[in-house]
């Protein structure tokens, strides 16, 4: 199978990568590796991360702002975090909000949003987004009176209908909501050519960005991107249990947040509910530097003293290695004869998609096919993975979803074979040269 060439001459070295994983060693209870096609739910973790997190909470777990050593030492954690994100994400440290997931951060800000809706003010939300980016607006809009736009999806490859998401835009659009990236089926739409037509037909609207499956496959660069917040969570970017909000400073500041009364009047901490979890930002740092350690090894940055240009090399080398992840999947699949895929098919668009494929088995429900494929050592989703509205808009929510299969930088194309060959074998068909 033809492979998409490296930018630069660096060759991705996956078992390199894997070495760093130790729950890749997994073995089934017959002594088979297991597969994990679960990424898009959430990835395993580097030994490093693993090794911070304990040693947080070995030798410097305390609470922010006492007067001794730990407590400086817990202060120091949460600081160098805010950096991680911001050599993540391509923006300012005070930019970082951080909460125990992203859904969590979103109502957050929804509610201090809602009070600023007038009843006949617009909602835009999309049907390619995680719930978690649609929900938060639909209540917003719900308690303010304000009204609901939908954009829609293409349903010949489950692409955003991009062309719809701009028809709803006008004057009274104060929230426009789309993702990055579909969590379903892998679709990456054109954020800087939405941000743009936002501007132009709306601009009075606040522009929300949902980076939460995109950020695993794609360097992020938030401050040129022109939205005004943009969510992620660390925990599908090889990282802790963890939600980020980026928020354009003169939008986070001019929001006004439910908290307690001690809490800062300003910066990224006004946000932050309660106690930090700090042990996962230690974590989140870690995570952070093994993408790092990957453009240093694979994208030809160095790691020292540029961490963002290495995270942004590192991701670079991460998306053509999932290229060529993609169309061997893609290809394969081609000829696996009972197997539906919904969304890009064309290998040649690998591109424009992750590596996450929806598909359904014959008439098989999802959920029998993924409890086979578990019994195959083969871990893989099935459901509608909170994308309710992409499951009702293909004619599959009232049948199970689909099953997710999801590759990440550390799969191989022999785990590719490996799931193609037991799809095969499930339908019948012959497995893929």
């Amino acid at each position: 199978m033809e492979a998409i060439p490296l930018s630069d001459p660096h060759p991705f070295d996956v078992t390199a990568v894997r070495a760093r994983f130790p729950a890749l060693d997994r073995a089934d209870s017959s002594g088979r590796p297991v597969v994990f096609a679960d990424a898009p739910g959430g990835t395993q973790v580097p030994q490093a991360v693993v090794d911070a997190m304990a040693s947080y909470l070995r030798a410097s777990n305390a609470n922010t702002g006492g007067a001794f050593a730990t407590s400086a030492e817990t202060d120091a954690v949460i600081a160098a975090a805010r950096q991680a994100g911001a050599d993540l994400l391509g923006s300012e440290p005070e930019e970082i909000v951080f909460g125990p997931n992203m859904t969590t951060l979103a109502f957050a800000v929804s509610r201090a949003i809602a009070r600023r809706l007038l009843p006949g003010d617009e909602v835009v939300v999309t049907g390619l987004d995680h719930d978690a980016n649609v929900s938060p607006w639909l209540l917003a809009a719900e308690e303010s009176g304000a009204q609901v736009r939908w954009a829609g999806i293409r349903n010949d490859d489950a692409t955003l209908d991009v062309a719809s998401l701009i028809d709803a835009l006008g004057e009274r659009t104060r929230v426009v909501a789309f993702t990055l990236a579909s969590n379903a089926v892998g679709s990456i739409t054109p954020a800087g050519e939405i941000v743009k037509a936002v501007r132009e037909r709306a601009p009075t609207a606040l522009i929300v960005g949902d980076a939460v499956h995109v950020a695993q496959h794609r360097a992020l660069d938030v401050s040129g991107l022109g939205a005004d917040l943009v969510f992620c969570s660390p925990y599908k970017i090889f990282g802790p249990h963890l939600g980020i909000m980026w928020g354009r400073s003169e939008v986070i500041e001019g929001l006004r947040p439910a908290k307690v009364r001690p809490a800062d009047e300003h910066g990224p901490g006004r946000w932050e509910t309660g106690t930090r979890s700090h042990e996962a930002l230690a974590g989140f740092t870690a995570a952070v530097d093994h993408l790092a350690w990957l453009g240093s090894q694979f994208g030809g940055a160095t790691a020292e003293g540029a961490r963002r240009n290495a995270v942004f090399a590192g991701m670079e080398a991460v998306r053509t290695h999932e290229a060529n992840l993609s169309r061997r999947f893609l290809t394969g699949l081609a000829g696996s004869l009972g197997v539906r895929l919904y969304g890009i098919a064309d290998p040649e668009r690998a591109w424009e998609r992750t590596p996450t494929f929806a598909l359904r088995v014959g008439q098989e429900h999802p959920a029998s096919t993924a409890a086979t494929l578990a019994d195959m050592g083969i871990y893989v989703w099935d459901g509608d993975y909170y994308a309710v509205e992409v499951m009702h808009r293909l004619g599959l929510d009232t049948s199970g979803g689909a099953v997710r299969v999801g590759f990440c930088h550390y799969a191989t194309e022999e785990e590719v074979d490996r799931v193609l060959a037991a799809l095969a074998s499930l339908t019948g068909s012959a497995a893929p040269p």
